[in-house]
């Protein structure tokens, strides 16, 4: 997506990285992504093939998004990356520049299943690229676990007191809804609840505050948590699980992500 100009759609506009260049006019391409959405382990060739420099800043949930773009500092971003839950309103309320796909040649090889996805069109324009999706997992401590957690219900067992950790977006809503059966039989009504679902949802959150020993906004500080021993299970990323290997945390092996039979976040 092009910022105004301006999708974890983990669709949306990550894609311009791998498929736009930049030119001698803009010598650095400047994102708004997810933690590990410009790993220098490919944005250093990008960066050597196309002459030019990546500067990227990170968001913490969908809301400080949106905070951004709609507080004066859209114009200061090249390419976002939202998730599904915004993609919408982004493209529809003029915070990002439509798309000319002739300068994507890739566009023609991503799954149907995703270009064809409503989110990112409007007026007969395309705002983004939906090119990839995943889930937001359970990641546990084995060390404190005797059978691996098969649902997002294990988050309110009192044994955990004061050991959960919640991300600090939306997300941690509609896990709470899953919970609640709202997403059955259509999983995307969990993008249109009802105010009295919402208030249940407050209410099975609240019943959740004791367990919770903090929420996290990035994905650095859920890494600390777990290395530090402060959490024991918590709702995080796939990254989350790289980084602690990576960190050599003792432990790193045993936190294993876990994508649950009861209620997986995707």
């Amino acid at each position: 997506m092009n910022c105004k100009k301006l999708p974890k759609l983990l669709p949306v506009c990550a894609a311009l990285l791998l498929f736009g260049s930049c030119s001698k006019r803009t010598p650095t391409l400047n994102l708004l992504v997810w933690e590990g959405y410009a790993d220098p382990s490919f944005v250093k060739t990008f960066e050597d093939e196309n002459h030019c420099k990546i500067s990227a800043s990170y968001m913490g949930s969908s809301d400080e998004l949106i905070a951004k773009l709609r507080g004066g500092s859209a114009g200061n971003y090249d390419v976002i990356s939202p998730s599904s839950d915004v993609a919408t309103s982004i493209a529809t309320t003029g915070l990002a520049a439509p798309l000319d796909l002739s300068n994507i040649p890739s566009y023609s090889q991503l799954s149907t299943q995703l270009t064809s996805l409503p989110l990112v069109r409007a007026n007969g324009n395309v705002f983004g690229v939906p090119f990839m999706w995943g889930p937001d997992p359970i990641i546990y401590d084995t060390t404190a676990f005797t059978e691996p957690p098969d649902s997002w219900n294990t988050f309110w067992n009192l044994k955990y007191r004061g050991k959960v950790s919640v991300w600090d977006d939306l997300s941690t809503v509609y896990m709470a809804a899953q919970v609640l059966g709202y997403d059955k039989p259509d999983p995307s009504h969990l993008y249109n609840l009802s105010d009295q679902e919402l208030d249940a949802v407050k209410t099975k959150l609240l019943e959740l505050k004791p367990n919770v020993r903090k929420m996290w906004s990035t994905g650095g500080e859920l890494t600390n948590l777990f290395q530090s021993h402060e959490v024991v299970i918590a709702m995080g990323w796939p990254l989350n699980t790289a980084d602690l290997k990576k960190a050599g945390f003792p432990a790193a092996k045993s936190f294993l992500r876990k994508i649950p039979p009861v209620g997986s976040i995707t």
